[in-house]
C-alpha cells in the first residue's frame, strides 16, 4: 500500500489545478466538491498507508532522481515511516473537516474567488504533505518554501485591504529570515557529507564534528524559529489573523506552524546529539510560552487570542523537543491540532453569527443562540487548559514531566504557562458565551446556529479533544498503555539510544499530577467568577495590563529598529540614489539624443540653396581629406625607403 503513498500528495495538486484553472467557470458547489473531495481521498488513502506502516514497518518509495550532479544525488524519494504517516493523517484529516467547513463559511464569496480559495486551501495541503513526506532535506525545504507561499496568498486573501496585504507581507518576509538559516544547514550537510539524504545524514553523523553539529542544528532551528513562530521570528502569527477564519485554523493546526517541529523531531538525533542546541530550543521554547500566555490575557479579538495562545502551545512543543522528550512533542502537536483547530472553527461559527463582529467585550450570552458551538468550544478549552481526561492534559503532562525530570526550573515555569493558558481561555470562553449579550440589538436578533456544514466538524473535533490523548495514557496510569509512544519507537529509538531515558517516581509523579490539576481548575473557576458579570466600560488599560494589551510593544520596537531604518534607507536610495543618479544619467542620455536630433533638424530647411551650399562645402571637405591622405601617405612612404 506505501507504493500508492504519491497519490497523497497528487489529489491536492490536482484539485489545485482543477479549481485555479476553472474557478471562473466551476460552480460554488462544484468547487466545493473537488476542493474538500480532494483531501478527503488523500485522508483514506493516509489511512491506508498509516496500517500499513503499522503492519510492515518503515519504507522509502524513490520516483526519480532530482538533482544528479557528479557524486551528489537527491533523489525525488518519499520516507513512508510512523512519523510521516501520523503527520499525513493529521495534514489529511483536519484538512478535510476545514475543507468541508469552508464550503459554508466562504459561500458569500464570488465564485471566482471561491474558486480561488479552494485552490489555494489545496495547494497549501499538498505542500504540507510534501514537506513531512520527503525523504531527503531538499524535498522538505520544497514543502517548507511552498506552505510559506501558501500562507502569503491565503493572508492576504481579501487583498483590496492594504493592511491585510500588509500582513501577508510580513509573514512572506519573517520566514524567509528562517528559511535561510535552514537552507545554509542543507548546504552544510551536503558540504560535509555528500548527502541531504536522513537516512544517509544520520547514518555518518559520526563523521561530523561536535562544531559541525551544532552549527548545523542551530541553523535548522533558526529555520524552526521562523516557520513555528518562536521568540524573536513570532509576530507574524498574530496578524496571520487578517485571512479568513478557516485559514487560521489550517495554519496554527494542521500545517505551517508544525513544520519546525516535525523537522526537529525527523532530526532528533542530530539534535540528541548537540545538547547545547537543545538547551536553547527548550529555553527559546520555554520564553515563549510564558511571553505569549502573558499577552493572550489581555488580548480582546476572539481570534488575536487564539493565535497568541498557539505561539504559547508551540512553546511547549519545542520545550519537550529540547528535553528530549520527542515523543511528548510530537504527542502535543497531535492534540493540539484537535482542539485548537475546533477553538479556530468554533471563533469562525461565533465571527459568522455576530456578522464579522471579532471584539469579545461584544459578546456574551452566546450560550442559549448557539448550544453546539457553545458546548463544542468549552470541551476544546477544557482540552486546551489540560484537564482530565481530555487530550491536551496527557501530552501537556508528558512534556512538563519530561522538563521535570531534565531541569526542574523548566517544569515550574512551564507550570505557570499552563496556569495562564487556563486563565485566558476561560476568559474568551467566558466573555464570548456567559453572561448577557453585549451586541447591538440588530445582531442579538440575527443570533443563529452555524449550518451544519460548519457543526459537524466542530463535532468531530470535539470528540476526538476528548478522547484523542488516550493513545498517550502514561505508565503511571497502566503498563503499556502508550500506544503512540510505542508506534513512534523506530523513530527516535537512536536518540533514547544515546540520551537514555529520566522517569520520576510514580508517587512524585502523582504529587505534582494532582496538584497541578487542581491549581489549573482553581484558575478556571477563577477566570469564569471574574468575568461572568462583565460590563464594558470606557476606563482603558494602566499599566502592565496597558503593556500587555500593546503586546509589549514588540512590534513598535521592531519597527523602529529595523523596519523604519530599512524603510528609510530605501527611501534614500528612491529619492536620492535612483532618481538623482541613475534615473538622472539614463534621463540625461536621452535628453542629449534628443538635444541633438532637435540641432541636427534644422539642417532640413527645404531650402534648394542651402542644399547646394552644404553639398559644394561637403565636397570641397572630402577633397582637403583625401588630398591630405594622400600627402601623409607619400611621406611616409618615402620615409620608410629611406631609412
Amino acid at each position: 500500500m506505501s507504493k500508492l503513498v504519491y497519490l497523497i500528495p497528487l489529489f491536492p495538486l490536482l484539485g489545485f489545478l482543477i479549481n485555479g484553472l476553472g474557478r471562473k467557470s466551476l460552480s460554488k458547489s462544484l468547487i466545493g466538491i473537488i476542493g474538500s473531495g480532494a483531501i478527503l481521498a488523500s485522508f483514506v488513502v493516509s489511512v491506508l498507508v498509516f496500517f500499513d506502516v503499522k503492519a510492515n514497518g518503515a519504507s522509502v518509495i524513490t520516483l526519480f532522481n532530482f538533482i544528479s550532479v557528479k557524486s551528489l544525488v537527491i533523489p525525488f524519494a518519499f520516507q513512508v515511516d510512523q512519523l510521516s504517516a501520523l503527520f499525513l493523517l493529521i495534514i489529511t484529516g483536519i484538512g478535510f473537516l476545514i475543507h468541508l467547513y469552508s464550503t459554508a463559511y466562504m459561500h458569500e464569496e464570488e465564485p471566482q474567488h471561491f474558486g480561488r480559495y479552494f485552490a489555494y486551501l489545496n495547494l497549501f495541503v499538498f505542500s504540507m504533505l510534501l514537506l513531512v513526506l520527503g525523504a531527503n532535506y531538499v524535498i522538505m525545504f520544497i514543502g517548507w518554501e511552498g506552505v510559506g507561499l501558501c500562507s502569503y496568498l491565503l493572508i492576504g486573501f481579501w487583498f483590496k485591504n492594504n493592511d491585510y496585504n500588509y500582513a501577508a507581507k510580513k509573514a512572506f518576509v519573517m520566514n524567509r529570515i528562517g528559511d535561510l538559516g535552514f537552507l545554509l544547514a542543507v548546504f552544510w550537510l551536503i558540504f560535509k557529507l555528500g548527502t541531504a539524504t536522513y537516512s544517509d545524514v544520520f547514518a555518518q553523523v559520526g563523521n561530523l564534528s561536535a562544531f559541525d553539529i551544532s552549527a548545523i542544528t542551530l541553523l535548522l532551528f533558526i529555520g524552526a524559529m521562523g516557520k513555528s513562530a518562536q521568540i524573536p521570528l513570532y509576530t507574524w502569527l498574530p496578524d496571520a489573523m487578517a485571512g479568513p477564519t478557516p485559514v487560521s485554523a489550517l495554519i496554527h493546526a494542521a500545517t505551517m506552524v508544525t513544520a519546525g517541529i516535525y523537522m526537529i523531531a525527523r532530526s532528533n538525533i542530530l539534535y540528541t546529539m548537540a545538547p547545547s542546541t537543545q538547551t536553547v530550543v527548550a529555553i527559546v521554547g520555554l520564553a515563549t510560552a510564558i511571553f505569549a500566555a502573558t499577552i493572550a490575557i489581555k488580548q480582546n479579538d476572539i481570534k488575536k487570542v487564539l493565535a497568541y495562545s498557539t505561539v504559547s502551545q508551540l512553546g511547549y512543543m519545542f520545550l519537550g523537543l529540547g528535553v528530549g522528550a520527542y515523543t511528548g512533542a510530537v504527542f502535543h502537536v497531535m492534540t493540539h491540532a484537535f482542539f485548537k483547530a475546533l477553538l479556530f472553527l468554533g471563533a469562525g461559527s461565533v465571527i459568522h453569527a455576530m456578522h464579522h463582529e471579532q471584539d469579545i467585550r461584544k459578546m456574551g450570552g452566546l450560550k442559549k443562540f448557539m448550544p453546539i458551538t457553545h458546548i463544542t468550544f468549552l470541551l476544546a478549552c477544557l482540552a486546551i487548559a489540560g484537564i482530565p481526561p481530555f487530550s491536551g492534559f496527557f501530552s501537556k503532562d508528558e512534556i512538563l514531566m519530561a522538563a521535570l525530570a531534565k531541569n526542574p526550573i523548566y517544569y515550574y515555569v512551564g507550570l505557570g504557562g499552563a496556569l495562564m493558558t487556563a486563565f485566558y481561555m476561560f476568559r474568551l470562553y467566558t466573555l464570548t458565551f456567559l453572561g448577557g449579550f453585549r451586541g447591538t440589538h440588530e445582531q442579538e436578533h440575527h443570533l443563529h446556529e452555524s449550518p451544519s456544514a460548519m457543526t459537524i466538524p466542530l463535532i468531530v473535533l470535539a470528540i476526538l479533544s476528548v478522547i484523542g490523548g488516550w493513545v498517550g495514557i502514561p505508565e503511571l496510569f497502566a503498563k503499556d498503555s502508550h500506544s503512540l509512544e510505542h508506534f513512534l519507537a523506530p523513530i527516535f529509538a537512536g536518540s533514547t539510544a544515546i540520551a537514555g531515558q529520566h522517569h520520576l517516581e510514580a508517587s512524585q509523579e502523582w504529587t505534582y499530577l494532582i496538584v497541578s490539576t487542581l491549581l489549573i481548575v482553581a484558575v478556571i473557576v477563577y477566570a469564569v467568577s471574574s468575568y461572568k458579570k462583565y460590563q464594558p466600560t470606557i476606563e482603558e488599560n494602566t499599566g502592565i495590563a496597558k503593556v500587555l494589551e500593546n503586546k509589549w510593544y514588540v512590534d513598535e520596537l521592531y519597527d523602529a529598529v529595523v523596519v523604519n531604518p530599512l524603510n528609510a534607507l530605501g527611501g534614500f536610495f528612491k529619492n536620492i540614489v535612483e532618481k538623482n543618479v541613475i534615473d538622472a544619467s539614463v534621463n540625461g542620455v536621452g535628453k542629449l539624443v534628443g538635444y541633438g536630433s532637435r540641432q541636427l533638424r534644422l539642417i532640413q530647411s527645404g531650402q534648394v540653396g542651402n542644399y547646394l551650399l552644404i553639398m559644394v562645402l561637403a565636397i570641397v571637405v572630402f577633397v582637403l581629406v583625401w588630398f591630405n591622405d594622400i600627402t601623409i601617405m607619400y611621406y611616409l612612404n618615402r620615409f620608410f625607403k629611406m631609412a
